[in-house]
């Protein structure tokens, strides 16, 4: 065997191991959510979580802050444990039911690596047939722990 046949041998053998690891590692990279998917992700999580009546789970795509900011109606609820308390009295005190959540007409825009705002439309389907619905905006924020809600103004139909 010559030399020049020895080198070829060789190099044909690095790329045949470089194509194998790199043919393993390419679904790792395909798994890697845009944020686009991440932030809608989120969304499909919160409303899982509320329709198994879990205000915990819910409450873990708001930023865990004093600065997070709740809009509803002329109201202001500054905080995640303002935001859980809002939430806590108006759908699990007494006299009240949290019913079923439907997220639709989700629109995401992606601000930047990590910012995006996000457009929608949420109902409820209670107990009794009634179906409480409105409109939300959201800005979202990515953080080491994933993508959370920083900002929440929703509204209800009249």
């Amino acid at each position: 065997m010559t030399r020049l046949e020895t080198q070829l041998k060789t190099t044909l053998a690095l790329l045949a191991a470089m194509c194998f690891f790199l043919s393993i590692s390419a679904p790792a990279q395909t798994a890697i959510e845009s944020p686009k998917s991440a932030v809608e992700n989120v969304l499909l999580t919160q409303q899982d979580a509320w329709n198994h009546h879990d205000l915990d789970a819910f409450m873990t795509s708001y930023w865990n802050s004093p600065d997070l900011t709740f809009f509803s109606g002329a109201k202001e609820s500054k905080g995640w444990q303002a935001t859980i308390d809002r939430y806590r009295a108006t759908y699990t005190s007494p006299g009240h039911e949290m019913g079923k959540l439907d997220f639709s007409d989700l629109r995401v825009e992606v601000l930047g690596p990590e910012a995006a705002f996000v457009r929608g439309v949420w109902q409820l389907t209670m107990s009794d047939g009634k179906t409480p619905h409105g409109r939300f905006t959201l800005i979202f924020r990515k953080f080491p722990d994933g993508w959370k809600i920083i900002h929440d103004h929703t509204s209800a139909a009249d």
